[in-house]
């Protein structure tokens, strides 16, 4: 039986990105994509797996994006039914939510490149197997989750950016939540973010601070090893299905 999975997808320019859909075409991964602004909620029956896309809202914006409570349900229920689930960014804050944890302001916005660093738990867990100890993360958030976690939820990285980079369910190790956006790091990817979101980018109180030409630069210069690392971060997810 052929595996799908579904993907939503919060934001017009703010798709798969152009590592996940490498990965995904490589493993020959089936999968939908749910626009959460404007198409009708899917039936989760016929998927292997979820994965939740980041995206402009705040978890607790539903008078905004009316959206986020339905999807907030649909998350329930595929934690409910046990599938694999992988949020990236706001969705790992939703799916953090949904477990239980608090999502408030990160201490300063996160945005760009920085080393993150896979925690000891993190070390034991499938999703990272293969993978350094130390990661090059792409970053794009003012939220977060934060500590302390839930009892059921481990921490696997963490970065001097943000506490929570990545968590787990215990003993459901195919539930998993990443703040960063490494899906998304190709310099394709990385210039389109910096141009459809420039707005969110010069509301920040770190704005001046971000170099759009060093960030293309970096993601340039480590290309190669993002796509290797993430092809098996990926990988390894979809082992778990």
């Amino acid at each position: 039986m052929v595996k799908k999975i579904l993907i939503i997808q919060h934001t017009p320019w703010e798709g798969p990105g152009r590592l996940l859909l490498a990965a995904g075409k490589r493993h020959r991964l089936h999968y939908d994509i749910f626009r959460s602004w404007q198409d009708p909620i899917p039936e989760l029956g016929g998927y292997a797996g979820l994965v939740v896309l980041g995206g402009s809202p705040n978890v607790d914006q539903e008078k905004q994006y009316p959206f986020l409570v339905l999807e907030k349900q649909v998350l329930r229920e595929a934690v409910d039914r046990d599938m694999a689930v992988l949020g990236f960014c706001l969705g790992h804050q939703l799916l953090a939510h949904v477990l239980g944890a608090r999502i408030g302001n990160n201490p300063q916005p996160s945005v760009g490149f920085i080393p993150g660093f896979v925690t000891h738990e993190g070390r034991d867990h499938p999703v990272f197997h293969g993978l350094p100890r130390e990661l090059f993360l792409f970053k794009w958030h003012g939220q977060a989750v934060q500590e302390p976690l839930p009892s059921q939820l481990a921490l696997l990285a963490t970065s001097g950016d943000c506490q929570v980079e990545a968590f787990s369910v215990k003993c459901r190790p195919h539930i998993v939540g990443v703040q960063f956006d490494n899906h998304a790091a190709d310099p394709e990817d990385v210039g389109e973010w910096l141009a459809r979101d420039s707005k969110w980018l010069a509301s920040l109180s770190t704005a001046r601070e971000i170099d759009p030409a060093g960030m293309l630069e970096h993601a340039r210069e480590k290309g190669a090893a993002l796509k290797k690392e993430f092809a098996l971060f990926f990988k390894n997810w979809l082992h778990l299905l």
